[in-house]
């Protein structure tokens, strides 16, 4: 847990009850200060209060006579409304921060490695980690990803802090400096938050504004969003800029061709590694996620060699292409962390035949940029809220059924690919939709498809003609 002593005595309210407001709140009640804390949702404020957190209904609350809001991401600044305290704490002038600021306040000495980007960013970040850790790099790992910035260990001078940051995060940080910027990709998401994905973009660019002079800004070049993220930033001057990319040689950068990784950023064009040493980087999504974690880590000065063995030892992310057993020669992934349909394109477009369980709680974008990728699907099997809408698009095009519940859907996909027989058959848990229909977040969907598959391999052996 990170110290936040220099508010011992202060008094700070806390908005939003998620991981990272429950870790905020833990952290300040530890170091003396007087939390006044607060959820909408009345089982987030019981959860709170389980562990002794205390609950203040700050929509009434003077915030005027605080000395800070710690506003958790999910909870809108702006778009499509500020909530009703964030509009209070602004006329009344209080300050509204974010864990990440309280963290960089106190962690003032130690290197800071940023990611962002629609897709891959936890991929990324989690490797990055790896790579650092196998050096013998000190290093913290979290973020949007897994662990809350104030639950992190302190790292101090010498040591690093992996921190994948979401748009809405960025919205509001402003005290943490990141030596090493890497932007991904960009394709539409969260369009219920921002009004256009120029503001959206806008709001992932933000990682580039408090970056130190001689800082690096790894860059993926392979959309035209992040391309053009990218001639913008290389004007404005006082960093290293180095592109990636996964289809091909761009100048002065990293990247791959045909599956192997080359260094392009530092003198000579030099191959690193043929990527098909590293299994738990499937696809081509993933080279370009091995092309940014690569320039980052050089950026942090681990030999391009160690880099190298990091990524063949890399063991994967879960809930990202996760595969979770293997049961009568069908193997079950999960993919429970694409929860939009740019990232489900990725996860289809590496397997073959596909029983696809897909569903949730859709987003504004369609299914039609799956396009390419249907031919890879054997057979759909639709959950949640998004069920009749993805039956629509798929009529006609990929025979699908309306399963209702994850456990469901995989039993019904389990069934129909022994009952076709093909070879190499996947059932792929890859939803393109938010999980807060039936789920608390993408975690517990994933953990659910991980049960309902274990369930499957400990039944009693099927007798020839699906009987059991």
């Amino acid at each position: 847990m990170i110290d936040l002593g220099f508010l011992k005595g202060e008094t700070v309210a806390v908005l939003g009850l998620g991981k990272s407001g429950l870790a905020t709140a833990r952290a300040l009640a530890a170091a003396g200060a007087d939390v006044c804390a607060w959820d909408d949702t009345p089982a987030a404020r019981r959860r709170a209060e389980a562990e002794s957190v205390a609950i203040v209904d700050i929509a009434a609350a003077p915030l005027g006579d605080m000395s800070m809001l710690v506003l958790s991401p999910g909870i809108p600044r702006s778009h499509p409304a500020p909530h009703p305290v964030v509009a209070r704490a602004l006329s009344d002038g209080c300050p509204i921060v974010s864990d990440l600021d309280l963290l960089g306040h106190v962690q003032r000495d130690a290197g800071y490695i940023g990611i962002t980007g629609t897709n891959g960013k936890s991929t990324t970040t989690a490797l990055i980690g790896h790579i650092l850790a196998t050096a013998g790099v000190p290093v913290q790992v979290g973020g949007n990803l897994g662990t809350p910035a104030l639950a992190l260990d302190p790292v101090g001078a010498g040591g690093w802090y992996v921190l994948e940051l979401s748009s809405f995060q960025l919205e509001t940080v402003s005290q943490i400096r990141c030596p090493i910027a890497v932007f991904l990709n960009i394709a539409p998401d969260h369009l219920d938050r921002y009004p256009d994905l120029m503001s959206y973009v806008t709001a992932k660019t933000r990682l580039f504004d408090k970056q130190p002079d001689g800082a690096t800004a790894v860059i993926g070049v392979d959309d035209d969003w992040s391309n053009a993220v990218f001639y913008y930033q290389s004007h404005k001057g006082g960093r290293r800029l180095v592109p990636v990319s996964a289809a091909g040689p761009v100048g002065d950068g990293v990247y791959v061709v045909d599956g192997t990784l080359f260094d392009g950023s530092e003198g000579p064009l030099r191959p690193v590694l043929d990527l098909s040493e590293a299994p738990s980087l499937p696809g081509a999504h993933n080279w370009q996620n091995a092309a940014a974690a690569y320039a980052a880590a050089r950026a942090a000065g681990v030999d391009a060699s160690v880099i190298a063995d990091a990524l063949r030892s890399f063991p994967g992310l879960r809930h990202r292409q996760e595969l979770v057993a293997e049961v009568d020669g069908i193997r079950f992934v999960n993919d429970s962390k694409a929860t939009n349909v740019d990232a489900a394109m990725r996860a289809l477009s590496c397997y073959r035949p596909i029983y696809w369980i897909a569903g949730g709680r859709p987003k504004q974008e369609g299914l039609e940029p799956l396009a390419n990728t249907l031919d890879r699907i054997a057979h759909a099997f639709l959950i949640g809220e998004a069920a009749d809408r993805f039956a629509g698009f798929l009529d006609g095009r990929v025979p699908a059924e309306r399963c209702g519940t994850l456990d469901r859907a995989v039993t019904a996909a389990f069934e129909r690919a022994r009952a076709d027989g093909q070879a190499d058959a996947v059932v792929l848990l890859s939803p393109a939709c938010a999980s807060f229909d039936q789920f608390t977040d993408f975690e517990a969907r994933g953990d659910a498809f991980v049960e309902a598959v274990r369930r499957l391999d400990e039944a009693p052996p099927r007798r020839a003609g699906g009987g059991l």
